[in-house]
């Protein structure tokens, strides 16, 4: 069975969304679980021949799934930050995933939603991967630059090989978690008995498992024992895989041992790695009476890293190499780092058996992952800020079973490859350069995978569709920090 929502896209500004009374008898517990470099095909429930991925595809049966839903960003500190914020990452700051001591992050001015959630009354919890401020690893890590930042850390804490967070920034408090657990990137040394996870602030040393499971059995005993039951809760829960470096558990790499690629049966036992905590994560909710009541949005932060889904045959499988990036696209064209659709269309699922219309089914509404900012808030009952711009709307009328406006098309920056612009109006979409000198032009409805430019049969839709995304892009470069100049300012139209 399929839902088909009507959408109508503006050039309006945007228009705040007030508070809507809904159905649910007191406000939901959120749990937005966010997964890392998972592919558009990446899911049994996506139609992937191998994976098995039986929570997450209980969680579709269970729930909506989107057949259009899109990360905010090709790459993942950007997609996160904007997740957190409803705007997009150029506007936010967060123009570039985040390398080591650099000093790009989400900046103080910054309202996020877990600081509104905790001034409204709720518990706040983030479990996983961060990626959105300072961190440090040292040379065996891969840090091997050094400066003023990297020196500072280092003599503060000249033991640890690992620092999280720097005087200067926001801290996870500053941002609104009254709880968390967090890696500054990915886990290292691998998904293996990671080493890089702190719990409040004081890092934890090498921990024995696999980073989802570990991250699972945090979110438990929070649950258990810190979480209170008649306050709601909202938690992020940002899982590593199976992002590299990847390496799973046996038990996991038994299930595809038909499979005569070891590299391909990492991958695809990462999936089942982290779909494993997403099942913890469930029971844990349902064993504290919470389920009816909470809502669980389950989604990727960009596509499937490596070049292809077939890896490279031949290369040996040696942990934890690049040979082990296997993702899928579903076919779609593009992977992480690119504007096409491959490189932003990812899973995406939400549960909430209290409030949903329209369980067990599919839907095709466009939705991006800004969009969880005014959804959540409409649904606690907290007005949007009124002082700044957002790139998102709340789909809560879609999950009531209703038709949504979004005033403002779908719009994407990135920080890489040729093509780093994209605007989505309705079925179009038009993607440019960082300069605004070449364009292609795509029906979306028939043609998905993005194989036929129509830049030249439709010049009518191109003028129109170019004006938007000029206009779009100009107001983002010049509404948010000017940190990208430092490094893309050979990348944006002249005269900014």
């Amino acid at each position: 069975m399929k839902q088909r929502y009507f959408i109508l896209t503006t050039l309006a500004a945007f228009v705040a969304v007030s508070s809507v009374a809904v159905t649910s008898p007191k406000r939901p517990n959120v749990i937005v679980i966010l997964t890392d470099d998972q592919g558009w095909g990446d899911l049994g429930s996506q139609g992937h021949p191998y994976i098995q991925s039986p929570n997450v595809d209980a969680l579709a049966a269970e729930g909506l799934r989107f057949t259009q839903g899109y990360a905010a960003a090709a790459v993942c500190s950007p997609s996160r930050s904007s997740i957190l914020t409803g705007r997009t990452p150029f506007r936010n700051g967060v123009y570039r995933f985040l390398p080591l001591h650099h000093f790009c992050h989400l900046p103080a001015k910054e309202i996020t939603l877990p600081q509104l959630l905790r001034e409204s009354g709720y518990q706040t919890a983030h479990f996983g991967k961060w990626h959105l401020s300072f961190y440090d690893e040292d040379k065996r890590w891969g840090g091997i630059t050094t400066d003023e930042r990297k020196e500072k850390a280092q003599s503060e804490r000249p033991l640890d090989p690992f620092v999280f967070g720097i005087e200067g920034e926001p801290s996870m408090n500053d941002y609104g978690y009254d709880y968390w657990l967090v890696t500054g990137n990915v886990a290292r040394p691998s998904h293996k008995n990671p080493c890089n996870f702190f719990l409040n602030g004081e890092p934890l040393g090498m921990q024995t498992g696999f980073a989802a499971q570990l991250v699972g059995a945090q979110f438990e005993a929070w649950m258990q024992n810190t979480c209170k039951t008649d306050e709601p809760f909202f938690a992020t829960v940002w899982l590593h895989e199976p992002h590299g470096p990847i390496e799973s558990d046996p038990r996991f790499m038994d299930l595809y041992k038909d499979l005569d690629d070891s590299s391909l049966r990492q991958y695809l036992a990462n999936i089942t790695q982290l779909d494993e905590a997403v099942g913890q994560i469930v029971k844990v909710v349902e064993a504290a009476g919470q389920t009816d009541n909470t809502l669980i949005w389950y989604t990727s932060d960009n596509g499937p890293e490596g070049a292809t889904d077939e890896g490279k045959p031949g290369d040996p499988d040696v942990a934890p190499g690049k040979q082990r990036y296997r993702g899928s696209t579903g076919g779609l064209n593009g992977r992480k780092r690119y504007t096409h659709e491959g490189g932003i269309r990812v899973p995406m699922i939400i549960k909430w058996p209290a409030g949903l219309n329209g369980a067990g089914t599919t839907c095709d509404v466009p939705v991006i992952g800004s969009d969880i900012f005014p959804t959540v808030l409409e649904l606690a009952g907290i007005p949007l800020p009124t002082d700044r711009t957002f790139d998102c709307a709340s789909i809560a009328p879609v999950l009531k079973g209703e038709s949504m406006k979004r005033e403002r098309p779908l719009f994407w920056r990135n920080s890489s490859k040729t093509y780093r612009v994209a605007l989505r109006d309705g079925d179009w979409k038009i993607l440019a350069d960082g300069k605004h000198t070449k364009f292609l032009l795509f029906n979306l409805e028939e043609d998905p995978n993005e194989a036929t430019d129509l830049a030249g049969s439709e010049p009518e839709r191109l003028e129109s569709m170019k004006k938007m995304l000029l206009e779009y892009d100009l107001e983002v470069l010049r509404d948010g920090p000017d940190w990208w100049k430092k490094e893309q300012g050979k990348a944006v139209p002249a005269g900014l």
